[in-house]
């Protein structure tokens, strides 16, 4: 396609945008850094890294999940990278399923509250789409400084091990290997997991450690022979198998899932996969970095799917969303994105672009209805900055199409698939599935912003909050002081709007490339495809 200036300025500020998110990424993968990583490997044990690359087939795709949890938190803890765990989907002899590999080098591989999050996400991922999943344990349990951010409530600690008996009772298979400490509750992770292997001299496992024991009822014992591979292979029976280091145990898990049978499928429609006909590249130079700007969702969506073909559904009505069915990777899916374009209806009035209005809310209603009666998934390309206000609107019933299409949304049972392209904007969020809706998947291009309104709105409304405040307390606001606050409140609401603030609690699960979004979504639905649809589509009363 012909190219422009603005072209080439969007593609060079996207892709340097691109390459902060991978500089990012390598420091995030060096753990807790290269001093404990050499003295991690002294000890005889491979990174966790490593052991996630040597389980997994080789020239196989390959997605990671929350890399960036943790990112710029608990810097008074001294950070917890990576939240402390490694989570990778990807396939172990040909099946999908998903690692768990817990980093020694970051704390000792500690649980903090983002370690827990993130391991309950991984888990979620498992028992929704009904995959294999394998634990790599080495972790000294939780870390006991903010042991009330993380031991007691319902989706801390002990939730992990609830959702072991739970994927027990689904037919889940879970693996684990025992591959360094494995302390106190943390130790109910592997056993209650289908097999448990450990590695002799390294791995060990029990309730409380020789210096507890010891404190406890005065017995004298190391931990070797408290817990070690012996013990638990020829004494206890509390392991399967008793491996000589890292790989032999990685190896026997290959093994192991070898052996594994085929599991009933959902029965999404696939072909043979293609390319786009049309370069994906050119991605880069179509998304404005300027999230005011308008531009071509379908132009997008082209460099997406397979052949570039896309069959739209209702173009003419509604065109502040665009929906339509399409194939990636061979994966038959059905597309609901916001189009940014300002639009000029056939009555002459103008509808922004990445607004949604009631015509558009219907029109996504129906087809997301259409999908799940097609058993076709569906992939959300978000850039929304919310429902249309204001008289007008609020006489057509605005929220109710906009409750409508949540419930439609929501109610789906099809496996849903959101890509945050740029803005995701208050209850343009929650229509689009974001994270409170399910998506098996959810993740964001470096153009993300993730908030309940936008900067300049908000900071505007957040600066009349304070500066009433100010003036109860008979303090005079100045211009001068009036623009110091608009810019601290601007610059901290922006932070908290970024795709590495939002990836760092898990609201996403990764940042992505634009041209990893097709991967993303094609193993999606290649794990979705292990869980046959159960439960009827009922879209509820609000449709009625």
């Amino acid at each position: 396609m012909a190219q422009d200036l603005e072209f080439n300025k969007n593609e060079d500020k996207l892709k340097l945008m691109v390459s902060d998110i991978k500089q990012k990424l390598e420091k995030i993968h060096l753990g807790g850094g290269e001093k404990r990583i050499e003295k991690h490997k002294a000890k005889g044990k491979m990174t966790a890294r490593e052991r996630v690359a040597y389980l997994l087939d080789k020239n196989r795709p390959q997605i990671e999940i929350g890399a960036f949890a943790g990112y710029d938190m608990y810097a008074e803890h001294g950070g917890c990278p990576g939240g402390g765990v490694v989570v990778v989907m990807g396939y172990v002899k040909g099946r999908i399923c998903l690692v768990v590999a817990n980093d020694a080098t970051v704390k000792a591989g500690a649980w903090f509250p983002i370690t827990g999050k993130k391991n309950l996400r991984a888990q979620e991922i498992a028992m929704e789409n009904k995959i294999p999943i394998i634990y790599l344990v080495d972790s000294a349990g939780v870390y006991l400084p903010m042991q009330d951010e993380i031991f007691p409530d319902k989706e801390h600690f002990g939730r992990i091990f609830r959702n072991n008996a739970i994927m027990s009772s689904m037919g889940i298979t879970q693996i684990s290997a025992i591959m360094g400490s494995c302390v106190a509750g943390g130790a109910y992770l592997p056993i209650m997991s289908d097999e448990a292997l450990i590695v002799n001299k390294t791995g060990s496992i029990f309730l409380a450690g020789s210096y507890l024991v010891k404190a406890a009822i005065g017995e004298n014992i190391d931990n070797e022979t408290l817990g070690g591979a012996t013990t638990h292979c020829e004494i206890s029976g509390v392991t399967d198998y008793k491996s000589e280091d890292d790989p032999d145990a990685l190896r026997t898990i290959q093994t192991i899932m070898d052996k594994i049978g085929e599991s009933n499928k959902a029965g999404f429609s696939r072909t043979e996969p293609a390319k786009p006909a049309k370069d994906e590249k050119e991605i880069y130079g179509l998304l404005p970095v300027d999230r005011t700007k308008q531009y071509d969702m379908k132009a997008i969506i082209e460099r997406l799917v397979d052949n570039s073909e896309f069959e739209e559904y209702k173009e003419g009505y509604g065109k502040t969303i665009v929906t339509g069915y399409a194939r990636i990777d061979g994966w038959a899916v059905g597309i609901v994105a916001n189009n940014r374009e300002m639009i000029k209806t056939k009555t002459g009035e103008m509808q922004f672009g990445g607004v949604i209005y009631s015509d558009s809310a219907d029109k996504a209603s129906r087809f997301i209805a259409n999908c799940n009666q097609k058993k076709i998934p569906l992939v959300f390309l978000q850039d929304v900055s919310g429902f249309m206000v204001g008289s007008r609107s609020e006489h057509g019933g605005i929220i109710k199409d906009g409750a409508k299409m949540v419930s439609t949304m929501a109610n789906s049972v099809v496996p849903k698939f959101t890509i945050i392209i740029g803005n995701s904007y208050g209850a343009g969020n929650y229509a689009m599935c974001g994270k409170a809706y399910d998506p098996r998947l959810i993740v964001a291009w470096p153009t993300a912003n993730l908030a309940v309104m936008g900067g300049a709105q908000a900071a505007k409304v957040l600066l009349q909050i304070e500066t009433a405040s100010l003036k109860a307390k008979g303090e005079e606001i100045t211009p001068e002081v009036e623009k110091e606050l608009l810019d601290r409140i601007t610059a901290s609401y922006e932070k908290q709007t970024k795709p590495e603030y939002a990836a760092a609690r898990l609201w996403t699960d990764a940042i992505i490339d634009p041209l990893q979004t097709r991967t993303w979504i094609s193993m999606g639905i290649e794990a979705a495809n292990q869980a046959p649809i159960e439960k009827a589509y009922n879209p509820g009363v609000i449709q009625a």
